[in-house]
This record gives C-alpha cells, structure tokens and sequence, in this order.
C-alpha cells in the first residue's frame, strides 16, 4: 500500500486532515452519533452529543491516531518495529 507522507502535528491543514480522513476511513466502521437528555439536562446544555467509537472493532477511536501514525513511519522505522507501551485500547489500536 503506497500511502502519502502526512504532515507533522504542528503543519496541521485542511488538505492533509481529508487525507488523512481517507486514510483511516479504510479500517474504521462509521459510527453513530447520539444526543443524550439525560446528560444535557444534567449539564444545563441545551444538547450532549455522544459519538459512538466504542462500537468501533478495538472498542475504542484510538485505533485511527494508531493506525495514521503507523503509515508515516519511514521504511527504516518499519523495519526496526513498534512498541505499544499499553495493554489496552492503544495497543490494540498498533496491533
């Protein structure tokens, strides 16, 4: 898979947040988005909304800031590996 090298964090821009969108979009399923009343009427909100990413396959979003990440490696970083320091939702995100 070839895939085109993402800006840094700090050179955030439009173009590269669509690629970027394209790129994840490729291993995470579309997910709902809720309103709750119970949380805005908690909060004096006139609307909560909920984005359902626990519904994704690792059960959590980290999965795409995982898997962006791991695309940008050189080939040099490939070869060497990755270390998820975690043993939750992160480290399935890298697996």
């Amino acid at each position: 898979m070839s895939v085109t090298q993402q800006p840094a964090a700090d050179e955030l821009t439009l173009e590269g947040f669509e690629r970027t969108l394209e790129i994840v979009h490729r291993v995470t399923r579309p997910t709902p988005l809720e309103t709750s009343r119970y949380l805005a009427e908690l909060s004096g909100a006139p609307k909560v909304y909920l984005k359902c990413e626990n519904l994704q396959r690792t059960g959590a979003y980290k999965l795409r800031g995982a898997y962006n990440r791991l695309l940008q490696l050189t080939p040099e970083e490939r070869a060497r590996g990755v270390v998820a320091a975690s043993a939750g939702n992160h480290a399935q995100g890298v697996a």
